[in-house]
């Protein structure tokens, strides 16, 4: 908003009187109370964007750990794989001390949502694949809808066989070995 300009005097006008003169000194007194309002306005907008943070909160606060966690998780599109992560590490209150004596969870694919269990006995495997519906249910309800869609059981590792000093040509297998 601009003021208006003040009258230079002519020749045929009267000198300024005492109200001509308090109004020309109470618009400069503005212009010069706008200029000091706009240069604290700047120094304010330098200290916000500067080192320091003012009354208000902004995104240089510091915030709680968990919090930030969670906002790099969402950012980044972690949170499926952070959520297999922590079953990984509360499996035996998921599933059971039983359970999770003999089985353990071993590896987990992101894109099929298959999740690999390792069992130390064929007779624990067996059971697991019978108890797969209920414990993807399970992890499901612990992890989020969708997040598992089907567990794949693996029996106990066989230890390598270990050949013969001599093959077959051509042989394909343990059956194929001699000597």
């Amino acid at each position: 908003m601009s003021e208006p300009a003040e009258h230079s005097p002519r020749p045929g006008d009267a000198a300024p009187t005492g109200a001509d003169l308090a109004r020309s000194a109470l618009r400069a007194a503005r212009a010069q109370a706008r200029q000091r309002g706009e240069q604290v306005r700047e120094k304010r907008e330098a200290k916000r964007h500067g080192l320091r943070s003012g009354a208000r909160s902004d995104g240089r606060d510091p915030v709680p750990l968990g919090a930030a966690l969670n906002r790099l998780l969402t950012e980044r599109g972690w949170e499926s794989s952070a959520a297999v992560g922590g079953v990984m590490g509360r499996w035996p209150q998921i599933v059971g001390p039983d359970i999770a004596a003999h089985c353990h969870p071993s590896s987990y694919d992101d894109t099929a949502a298959v999740l690999t269990v390792q069992c130390d006995s064929t007779a624990w495997a067996t059971q697991l694949r019978w108890l797969a519906r209920q414990l993807v249910a399970r992890l499901n309800h612990e992890l989020g809808h969708g997040t598992v869609r089907t567990i794949k059981v693996l029996g106990p590792a066989a230890p390598a066989r270990g050949y013969g000093r001599l093959r077959a040509p051509g042989s394909k297998g343990p059956g194929d070995t001699w000597g």
